[in-house]
């Protein structure tokens, strides 16, 4: 009994997302990142990914239903206070996974839209976006889109700031309660990334690091905005420290490998 008293205090993260052989994003960057920042990590595998910092070299999606149950049996038994996607490849498994979230009003959670891989290749298919955009959306606490995800997902260009509040009203309009635009592939010596909650804009600007150790930055950077949220970290907080902390892994970065190298999960922020 005493055990699971403790247990009921633990801040509980899940990650729905694909595995990444090379260790620098998905599955394994959530529960890295979630450990990193006190949270009890649990995932539902969305797809085997042949990867390494060269590139992706092999995609193995798991079936709709297999998703299905990942995630129905953990949060039926262990539960969460916060969730995030990642990969989710298709239709049919954003479909449902849409599904088994929709239940679960209090759990708050972080859509990450991975749709291209840091090399280029693809990891959502052309006919999946209607169904994130539709199904998977409405659900989110927050979405964390980049600039090219940003404009797949809005038919926008986005050059400049400006262009990244319109995108994020854009975004905001189909359903999602707070917009996170991430501005790391815009152009400059600074890096500006903008939080949108349908009212007012709250930008964190930045000293652009030059390095091509970025593999997972994004995977990277919502897991720990989950964990923080897991935790009862409110969302401006959140951000700040999920911000401050994908900095620092970028900066400390291992530089390991012959290409995209991940970034620092170890890092730590003051």
């Amino acid at each position: 009994m005493v055990v699971e008293d403790n247990m009921k205090q633990v801040a509980r993260a899940l990650t729905i997302a694909g595995s990444d052989s090379g260790g620098g994003a998905g599955i394994q960057a959530d529960l890295k990142t979630f450990h990193q920042f006190g949270a009890y990590g649990m995932s539902a595998i969305t797809a085997i990914t042949v990867q390494s910092t060269l590139g992706v070299f092999g995609v193995y999606p798991m079936t709709a239903e297999a998703v299905a149950q990942q995630i129905h049996e953990v949060l039926r038994d262990i539960g969460a206070d916060a969730a995030k996607t990642g990969m989710l490849f298709d239709a049919a498994i954003i479909r449902a996974v849409a599904d088994e979230l929709r239940p679960y009003d209090k759990l708050k959670l972080v859509v990450d839209p991975v749709m291209i891989a840091k090399g280029g290749a693809k990891l959502l298919q052309d006919d999946a976006i209607e169904a994130l955009t539709t199904g998977l959306l409405p659900l989110a606490e927050v979405v964390t889109p980049n600039v090219p995800e940003a404009e797949c997902l809005t038919g926008m260009q986005i050059r400049n700031a400006e262009q990244m509040r319109e995108a994020a009203k854009a975004i905001h309009a189909l359903g999602v309660r707070n917009v996170m635009m991430k501005g790391g592939h815009l152009e400059g010596d600074e890096v500006r990334d903008i939080l949108y909650d349908g009212q007012a804009f709250h930008e964190i600007v930045h000293e652009r690091i030059h390095t091509r150790h970025t593999h997972g930055t994004g995977c990277t950077f919502s897991a720990a905005l989950t964990a923080e949220l897991a935790k009862g970290t409110p969302l401006i907080e959140a951000v700040e420290k999920a911000n401050r902390f994908i900095f620092e892994a970028i900066k400390t970065a291992p530089e390991l490998g012959g290409g995209h190298g991940p970034t620092n999960h170890w890092a730590v922020i003051e």
